[in-house]
Formats: structure tokens, sequence, C-alpha cells
């Protein structure tokens, strides 16, 4: 299972690397795995203000649809548009080409719920 250690991660499986007051935000290798193939990715919040823990978006895949949920608070200033004919990318390169949104971070965001690599791998197995 690949958990890149530059990045965070949730209870949720999203990943989160930031950079600056700015950052991207995915799933993880283990959450498309447990999903299957991704069929469709709906992000419906670009602009918006939002709570960490709030809903973001969901992935739908070809027997399931699962929530997104934000790692921590702020705007989401960008979706990947590459998702909208590429869906699978979450499945292929859920690190890189398969990031979901960009988020400016809410001033004062809360970072104390992120996990490291280390610590997701251990609720994960």
């Amino acid at each position: 299972m690949n958990t890149p250690s530059e990045l965070k991660y949730t209870k949720d499986h999203e990943w989160i690397k930031i950079e600056g007051n700015v950052a991207t935000i995915g799933i993880t290798d283990f959450a498309q795995g447990e999903l299957g193939d991704i069929v469709y990715v709906d992000v419906d919040t670009v602009d918006d203000d939002l709570e960490g823990g709030a809903v973001f978006g969901s992935v739908e895949a070809v027997k399931t649809v699962s929530d997104l949920f934000l790692p921590i608070a702020g705007k989401v200033i960008e979706f990947n548009s590459e998702l909208e004919a590429q869906p699978e990318l979450l499945n292929t390169d859920p690190y890189g080409d398969g990031w979901i949104i960009k988020l400016e971070l809410a001033d004062g965001a809360d970072h104390s719920e992120l996990l490291t690599a280390e610590e997701y791998q251990a609720i994960i197995g």
C-alpha cells in the first residue's frame, strides 16, 4: 500500500498536501482500492467556504458512492477538471494526476486531526 510520507492523512481516507496557504486534496491508495473502479467524481463546492469535516463532493465507483470529507477548513478554489473525462485517474494515480481539489486554507485552520503516514498506516493495517 502506497502512503507517501510527505503527505498528511485523515481517518476518512483523504490525503492532503499543504503548500503555503493552499492544500491539494485527494483520496488515498487504500481508499481507491476499497472502492474499486471509479466511474464518476462529483464536486459542486468550488468557491464554497467549508468547515473541516464537511462533505465537499462524492466519488462513484461501479458498486458504490462515497462522500468526500474536507480534511481542514477552507475555500474550495479548484476542481481537477481532468477527472471529468478520466475519473479512473483516482485509481491509477491517486497521489499525482488523480488529485481532486485545491483548497485555500482558512485562517487558523485546525491541523490537529491530520495524521502522519505512519499513523494512517496503523489505522488501515
